[in-house]
């Protein structure tokens, strides 16, 4: 395998594929500027210029059971997040509305929490079945831990895509969190993966891991054959174990961007949390093999609109949704 980060985007094109038993630690060391245009051009490949945008709404929120250390809505954490049970259908059916009209492709329900009860579930299936039935954008659902039932009852509601992110390497997982473990999340996606959903699955940079457990999650994400790969940047959160950790800076947040889509190449990388800690508020990261984002209300604040990133992205001459 090439060391010429150019020459192997070229490699990768033509089919060759980077492994786990390679020697990647040039990639921890070559010129930012020239990773990052291969990493354009795997981009330019495999993805073309269509971006693709999706919003979420956190629809319950707080008082989640699991000790994520990076979380606000963690109850073993103290950060005076707000607390609040399931939101009602005209509520979530007017910002699904809203963002459908603004060009977003797609729309997702998010919960906190392990997973669903049994009667959020069957309310969340019936939202969806309007939603499916009053509007004409994809559909994504983001509830945590389900059963294999669960799974297939998704997707006859015509949900289509899940999101479940791994958060971080293997190796590394067990000091972000406790109450389930890596595995637990391998087999969710299996299951989702099974019921025909599309899963979306990436995680968090930033929460004191290296380069190296970056280089693994990236891995553990191509195993699975994971087509979404959204990156969050920690932004360190008052009230959680990792309030005192330093924000990574811009050209280590490109250079893991980079080192994703060289190792999953067909997925799109797409940007979420921490957004604002990129230069031009994510635009260099579209030019160094970035190709989809969220956008509009997120979890934790992004400093973007879906307007702000149409009128950003069109003048990068990339394609959205009309």
């Amino acid at each position: 395998m090439t060391t010429d980060v150019l020459k192997l985007a070229e490699e990768i094109m033509d089919g060759y594929r980077i492994s786990k038993d390679d020697d990647l630690s040039f990639l921890k060391s070559t010129d930012l500027d020239k990773l990052s245009e291969g990493a354009d051009k795997l981009r330019k490949h495999f993805s073309g210029d269509r971006v693709d945008l999706c919003s979420i709404i956190s629809a319950k929120n707080g008082a989640c059971s699991e000790d994520c250390k990076y979380c606000a809505q963690s109850a073993h954490n103290h950060t005076g997040c707000e607390v609040y049970d399931l939101l009602k259908y005209d509520d979530i059916y007017a910002l699904a509305s809203s963002n459908e009209k603004a060009g977003v492709d797609r729309f997702a329900i998010v919960i906190s929490g392990h997973g669903p009860s049994d009667e959020d579930f069957e309310r969340i299936i019936e939202i969806f079945k309007r939603l499916r039935a009053e509007l004409k954008i994809n559909l994504c659902a983001s509830l945590g831990f389900l059963t294999q039932e669960q799974f297939d009852r998704l997707y006859e509601a015509g949900v289509r895509n899940y999101h479940n992110n791994i958060e971080t390497s293997p190796k590394y997982f067990k000091k972000i969190c406790t109450t389930h473990t890596f595995e637990d999340k391998n087999a969710n996606i299996k299951r989702a993966k099974k019921a025909g959903l599309n899963v979306c699955s990436g995680g968090i940079i930033g929460m004191g891991e290296t380069m190296d457990d970056r280089i693994d999650m990236a891995f553990a994400l191509s195993e699975l054959e994971i087509k979404s790969i959204p990156i969050n940047t920690l932004i360190p959160i008052p009230g959680t174990p990792l309030e005192n950790l330093s924000r990574l800076t811009n050209d280590e947040i490109l250079r893991t961007i980079a080192i994703f889509k060289y190792i999953n190449p067909e997925a799109d990388i797409r940007l979420a949390a921490g957004r604002k800690l990129i230069e031009g508020n994510g635009e260099a990261a579209f030019r160094g093999g970035a190709s989809a984002t969220i956008t509009g209300d997120m979890l934790t604040t992004s400093g973007s609109t879906i307007k702000s990133d149409r009128e950003m992205l069109k003048k990068m001459g990339r394609e959205v949704r009309a």
